[in-house]
């Protein structure tokens, strides 16, 4: 991709790729509490077709018209919000002590595909063609939504959907700026929510730069780069699977976000300081550890809401997440740019290490001192994010808006509450008639 962005935009090269990230990112933002939301109303299968669908549209078009890839891949922001509804399907087919186990596997694949995925399209790349990674990717898109079509089920019951396919929504249930409200009203949520944004900000800033950091100011070379993603993502699987289970039963939901918390502020604390190969490989295994945090945020949110709210409480999540997708690419490189850290893809990486070595050794030179200062900023925002997570209660009902009325009205709650739950959080959702 950043080949494409370079031969596109030849002058302006990470300019262009904050923007593409950062229209995105507001997208998502705005849209995944919607999507969340819909498919809390006309289930999941349809809205998992449409995410997965435009998150992958733009992959062919990296071929055929650059131009429109970079716009498509922009404007998908709208739909590209596949974990919001993953999530939410889950929480339909599960037990509430299952679910952070269950959060924990779907992560793990997720890492999964981005430990393979590198390694097979470089050396695709370099033994055939862009072309054939470009038509393998497609393809494996397509077979993707073949299988949601013919093999995943529907995990929303019936009687759980409060409206049917045709049947007319109010714009309460279809207001982007409804779960907004909601965040400012409920405090667990508005918690859980600034807690997200300040771990998650550097993290998807590390995402859009660490690899280059990795090869151009450390001096690894291509491959040890591939091994640095798969030790890391198989340790990051390891984590979210065995290590996640065991913490979540042995010291609970909160103190497991605690200590994710924790291991991702000593990752990033590492990753600013360090300055020898060794020292990146010991932070990236602390940095898998770090990889607990999300699941552990997500059992939380959906085990404190209701199941008719499932959606758009995942989505709310997911539009933080793609909030930071857009600022934490430009906040990183920004702070680059500050302290005279250049990072060029397609400069020659040979004469930046022997560079970044000189400077090393002069004590003059900011990066002598900090060679990741990016990472450092990182470490201050999860610290913050730590501080707000303490005060997130254990067990919360504050979710729960119209728990006490289903409990004595059976379906009918379901019929009638709107599954945004866009009235005030602490009034039964029953009381609301806007459907």
């Amino acid at each position: 991709m950043l080949t494409v962005l370079h031969q596109t935009f030849p002058q302006h090269t990470f300019l262009m790729n904050g923007l593409i990230h950062g229209v995105k990112g507001l997208l998502s933002f705005l849209s995944a509490p919607l999507i969340g939301a819909l498919s809390d109303v006309w289930g999941r299968k349809s809205f998992l077709l449409l995410t997965v669908f435009f998150t992958c549209a733009p992959i062919p078009l990296m071929k055929i018209s650059p131009w429109w890839y970079f716009a498509v891949i922009s404007m998908s922001g709208v739909f590209a919000v596949t974990f919001s509804v993953i999530f939410a399907y889950v929480a339909d087919i599960t037990q509430e002590h299952e679910r952070s186990t269950a959060y924990g596997l779907v992560s793990a694949t997720f890492a999964a595909s981005l430990v393979t995925s590198p390694a097979i399209g470089a050396y695709l790349s370099r033994d055939y063609s862009d072309t054939l990674v470009v038509v393998l990717a497609s393809g494996v898109a397509l077979l993707d939504i073949g299988f949601i079509l013919l093999a995943v089920p529907e995990s929303l019951p019936e009687e759980m959907r409060p409206v049917s396919w045709g049947a007319p929504i109010s714009w309460e249930q279809a207001d982007p700026f409804a779960s907004l409200r909601k965040v400012g009203q409920d405090s667990t949520v508005l918690l859980i929510c600034i807690t997200v944004f300040l771990s998650y900000l550097p993290e998807a800033g590390q995402y859009s730069s660490f690899f280059l950091y990795l090869r151009q100011v450390i001096s690894f070379s291509s491959e040890t780069v591939a091994a640095f993603i798969g030790v890391v993502g198989i340790l990051s699987i390891l984590a979210q699977t065995v290590v996640l289970g065991i913490l979540m039963r042995s010291i609970g939901n909160k103190n497991t976000i605690l200590l994710g918390l924790g291991f991702q502020i000593l990752q990033l604390a590492w990753y600013g300081f360090g300055s020898q190969p060794w020292m990146m490989w010991a932070a990236g295994a602390v940095a898998a550890m770090s990889s607990i945090t999300f699941p552990a945020i997500s059992a939380m949110v959906s085990r404190n809401a209701d199941p008719d709210q499932q959606g758009v409480v995942q989505g709310m999540i997911t539009g933080i997440r793609g909030l930071c997708n857009g600022l934490g690419p430009a906040l990183y490189g920004f702070v680059f740019y500050l302290f005279h850290v250049e990072l060029n893809e397609m400069a020659s990486v040979e004469p930046l290490g022997k560079a970044s070595k000189a400077n090393m050794a002069n004590p003059t030179d900011e990066r002598g001192i900090i060679p990741g200062p990016p990472f450092l900023f990182g470490a201050c925002s999860v610290l913050l994010s730590l501080l707000v997570a303490l005060f997130i209660p254990e067990h919360s009902l504050a979710l729960r808006s119209g728990s006490h009325k289903r409990h004595s009205n059976g379906a009918q709650a379901h019929v009638h509450g709107p599954p945004g739950g866009g009235s005030d959080s602490k009034e039964p959702l029953l009381e609301d008639s806007s459907v």
